[in-house]
């Protein structure tokens, strides 16, 4: 078991080195198993947070994000969250002011993260497999950007499917209903 954590421990930091030594403009942590953020990376990358454009955290097992992580990161454009616990996003996310793309597909959202209705410069968001039942759609309307919305595989209430062009000027990928079968 340690030897396993000590292999993920040196996997993340070569990982961020590389990142580091070759002023990369993303830095890709996915699938490393990490419950948070590692602290020690923002001091490891103190000298390039601001040319990282491209963040993936994909397929670990976070369960927030911090406030911390988005001020450091301020000039994202592509995050990348899909397969962790996340329920919730901090509000400091609407600061992202180049944030174009966010992927918080198989996490744990009941509702739409509505900090991300406050990014304006967002074109998509994909929502797919979380348990989201409920869409601030007014917001949703007024984001001028927003290109796609994913909320395949959501328990989405009848309201959301009403939503359709020229209602909303962006392409909103919804599951088949399920037809119940009368009995």
């Amino acid at each position: 078991m340690q030897k396993r954590m000590g292999e993920a421990v040196a996997r993340v930091a070569r990982k961020v080195n590389d990142t580091v030594e070759n002023k990369a403009d993303s830095l890709d942590l996915a699938n490393c198993k990490l419950m948070t953020f590692p602290v020690g990376i923002y001091k490891a990358m103190r000298s390039v947070t601001e040319g990282i454009h491209r963040i993936s955290l994909a397929n670990n097992e976070l369960k927030s994000l911090t406030g911390r992580f988005i001020n450091t990161f301020s000039q994202l454009r592509e995050l990348n969250l899909a397969g962790n616990y996340l329920h919730r996003l901090p509000e400091e996310v609407t600061s992202l002011l180049h944030l174009r793309a966010i992927d918080l597909s198989r996490n744990r959202f009941r509702r739409f993260p509505e900090p991300l209705a406050a990014v304006a410069t967002l074109e998509t968001i994909d929502l797919e497999e979380n348990e989201i039942t409920e869409v601030p759609v007014d917001k949703l309307a007024s984001m001028t950007a927003l290109r796609s919305l994913n909320l395949r595989a959501n328990p989405v209430g009848p309201d959301v499917r009403l939503l359709v062009r020229p209602l909303v000027p962006f392409d909103l990928l919804l599951s088949p209903e399920e037809h119940v079968p009368k009995a």
